[in-house]
């Protein structure tokens, strides 16, 4: 395990470089995305429609950010849990998304087409929505406007502290965790 800075967008060889346990500091641009725009992003794919947003090399933050106060460019913005994504995440992958960012464990069907499509899944500290919105310089809303907080937001982040949970070789590092306290009979 390893402290490791990225630069985003991200391709397959950095995406390889990163292993299950790595804590990573994210810098460039991230979109934002819930349950509603994913539903959306399948719905225009299923259509055979362009995507508002290019998704090739992207990394996508499971949260809905709140409104920013003065002077900041975004309000809080944790995490959210990914298994609600987990029904859209294969479908982004395979069109050539290489990230994603949020909490909590990950389905069996994700890790795989993780695995098939070269891809990360990143957790950020949940709870700590006013600190990780500090790593966030600019947001604009770049899609579904009519979603409020769950539209999808184009960030442009410096520092953005995550840890890598699930790598593109299938490791899973709350499976790792847990195991090393289980009871051995």
């Amino acid at each position: 395990m390893s402290e490791k800075i990225v630069s985003l967008p991200l391709d397959d060889e950095r995406v390889r470089d990163l292993q299950a346990g790595d804590r990573v500091l994210l810098n460039g641009i991230m979109y934002t995305g819930r349950d509603e725009a994913h539903l959306y992003l399948c719905r225009m794919l299923d259509k055979g429609e362009p995507l508002p947003v290019d998704l090739k090399g992207a990394v996508i933050y499971y949260v809905g950010p709140c409104p920013a106060k003065p002077g900041q460019a975004i309000g809080s913005a944790g995490p959210t849990t990914s298994g609600r994504m987990d029904a859209y995440a294969p479908r982004l992958m395979e069109i050539g998304l290489k990230g994603m960012i949020g909490k909590g464990m990950r389905s069996a069907a994700v890790i795989e087409s993780m695995k098939k499509n070269t891809c990360v899944y990143f957790a950020a500290t949940g709870g700590a929505g006013a600190l990780l919105s500090q790593s966030v310089k600019e947001a604009e809303v770049v899609a579904f406007p009519e979603l409020g907080a769950e539209a999808i937001y184009r960030l442009r982040v410096e520092n953005f502290p995550c840890t890598v949970i699930n790598d593109c070789r299938g490791r899973d590092l709350y499976k790792e965790g847990r195991s090393k306290y289980e009871i051995k009979e």
